[in-house]
């Protein structure tokens, strides 16, 4: 009714307010990586998909979408599409509290390789890291991530589930360890396995923790086996952590 009154009268400014901030949203977006390869040593990596005003408009029409169009944007719904290796990269974006190295296959970065180390700046100011740090960390702490703690490290991680609307849901977990010193960014990608609690997130542990300690520890062991069988033995397992 309410897009009926508007249209009925006019208002331009509604539907211009609403473009406006879907390219100021873009630009932002594509700052941290997303909506363009990330140039690793892939071929034919893909770059994914950041909805623009030229995409809504041919879409819908022109002044035949608004805010209520596109707001589940903002949370990673709507029409985005990132991949796998663009999430571990927004994790290290969180980490480094608003920058990220161009991801590359490689052993080690030695003295001739310095052109590897060129920071890429995202528009956000370093000082609104903090905050999503602190509630990352809470996540793994008493939250939904639970199950991908690691003795004597404090990790920061998000889960999520992507909706799949002919199958199970996928499960999605991004993180970074240690909180106080990052030395690792992580997405996890768990095809149909339903939330991101319930697998990805207990699979980034245990590669975390290898790569931060050299070693599992038991519990870790433990996990992994419980990961091989329910996963890999027996996939229609309803098992979780």
């Amino acid at each position: 009714m309410y897009k009926r009154l508007i249209l009925s009268k006019s208002f331009d400014n509604y539907f211009e307010e609403s473009r406006k901030g879907l390219k100021k949203w873009e630009e932002m977006v594509r700052t941290f990586g997303f909506g363009q390869p990330l140039g690793v040593d892939v071929p034919e990596e893909k770059g994914g998909f950041i909805p623009n005003v030229p995409f809504y408009d041919k879409w819908y029409g022109k002044k035949r979408w608004a805010f209520s169009t596109i707001y589940s944007n903002s949370i990673g719904e709507g029409e985005i599409g990132v991949s796998p290796i663009q999430m571990a990269n927004l994790a290290a974006i969180i980490a480094n509290k608003g920058y990220y190295y161009t991801p590359h296959l490689v052993r080690r970065v030695g003295e001739d390789n310095t052109s590897n180390l060129i920071r890429n700046k995202t528009c956000v100011d370093s000082s609104h890291f903090q905050a999503v740090i602190d509630a990352m960390h809470l996540v793994v702490e008493s939250g939904t991530g639970r199950s991908a703690q690691i003795d004597s490290i404090n990790v920061c991680g998000k889960t999520g589930t992507v909706e799949n609307k002919t199958f199970n849901d996928h499960s999605v977990f991004i993180a970074f360890a240690p909180k106080e010193n990052p030395k690792i960014a992580i997405s996890v990608y768990v095809e149909y396995g339903t939330w991101g609690s319930k697998w990805a997130a207990p699979i980034s542990s245990v590669m975390m923790e290898y790569y931060l300690k050299k070693e599992l520890s038991e519990k870790a062991k433990l996990k992994m086996d419980l990961i091989k069988e329910a996963i890999i033995l027996n996939p229609k397992s309803d098992f979780t952590f």
